[in-house]
């Protein structure tokens, strides 16, 4: 083989790789435009419309008698929250449908998130708890189901693990139906209001507490999905280069405190999980985006939540019920179409 050869095949190599590496580039920059259009859309629009340099001196300190209650009480922290939860979910999903080479997966597919709401309930209805306490049960109730289902799973997490959450998530759906027949009228009001899923206890302590959570998850994510390709292709090809099934378990674990999080501060949001992965990898030509599916749960989050408060007059639907009309379309096309498989990157 001539030198001459092995350059040109050298260069056909780069040129192969350097189309995904600008589709992603594309894709990632496109999906950062669309966050920033739907968040100014939910921030300035509405029935009470605020102008961009409005904005811009609020945020910068200046009282506008009005405007600075609704944008800083009211809009901001609604959008922002909804960045921030949609971000988890979509991360959640991603990382749950790579590592486990199933686009059908996701936390609210595998009983992670109904973990959390079967906690949230007992501690509503049994513990009369709420706010802070109440978030911070659910995310205990999330881990502890993500570890039982793991433990119960076994070694073939790639298949068993998704019947096994599967299972479980019946089962706690079937406590969390018990839990509302002991409940007095009141708290099963609260329960339910939980379950549905919305932004509308989001402050600014919420966001604070949230901002750190991902401030520690985010870079954890980040060092381990390293081994994400190599997981994508089944466990017996990563343990031939070096990745062990640790890299997956670690992955899963950062996947359901997301979710864990994202259903402390907005509760179970239907879809959101499940849907981001999917689009961000049509829209990467079939590639896994971590990043992508980020960025399409944040506007799916805030895109939901402006359809819900804005698009039926006189009404304001809590996001869960925006996402949940529009993903159960979503999922029935998903399967009849055939997209649910992908190829790897």
């Amino acid at each position: 083989m001539t030198a001459a050869s092995v350059d040109d095949r050298r260069l056909v190599v780069r040129r192969a790789r350097r189309v995904p590496r600008r589709r992603l580039a594309l894709v990632t920059g496109g999906l950062a435009v669309v966050l920033i259009a739907v968040f100014l859309a939910r921030v300035l629009g509405g029935d009470y419309t605020i102008t961009f340099p409005d904005f811009l001196r609020i945020v910068g300190g200046k009282q506008i008698p009005g405007a600075t209650f609704i944008l800083m009480e009211s809009k901001l922290p609604r959008a922002v929250m909804g960045v921030l939860v949609g971000i988890a979910f979509g991360l959640a999903g991603a990382i749950f449908q790579s590592t486990l080479r199933n686009p059908l997966a996701s936390p609210d597919m595998v009983g992670i998130s109904m973990g959390a709401s079967a906690s949230a309930v007992f501690g509503i209805v049994v513990l009369s708890l709420s706010g802070p306490a109440l978030s911070a049960f659910a995310v205990v109730g999330a881990v502890l189901t993500a570890i039982a289902i793991r433990l119960v799973a076994g070694p073939d997490a790639s298949y068993r693990l998704v019947l096994v959450g599967v299972t479980a998530a019946a089962a706690l759906m079937a406590v969390i139906e018990y839990l509302f027949t002991r409940a007095d009228q009141y708290d099963a009001q609260l329960a339910l209001r939980w379950l549905t899923g919305s932004l509308n206890a989001a402050d600014w302590p919420a966001i604070r507490v949230l901002l750190v959570c991902l401030a520690v998850l985010l870079p954890a994510v980040a060092w381990a999905a390293r081994a994400q390709r190599a997981l994508e292709l089944g466990p017996d090809t990563a343990s031939g280069l070096g990745v062990t099934a640790l890299y997956a378990d670690c992955l899963l674990l950062l996947a359901a405190l997301l979710a864990a999080i994202g259903v402390a501060a907005a509760g179970p949001v239907a879809f959101v999980a499940f849907a981001a992965g999917p689009i961000a990898r049509a829209l990467n030509g079939g590639r896994v985006t971590l990043t992508g599916a980020a960025l399409v749960g944040a506007v799916v989050m805030v895109g939901a939540d402006y359809v819900g408060t804005y698009g039926i007059p006189d009404t304001n639907l809590p996001v869960g019920v925006v996402t949940g009309a529009f993903g159960a379309p979503f999922l029935l096309w998903l399967l009849a179409s055939g997209r649910t498989g992908r190829r790897s990157s």
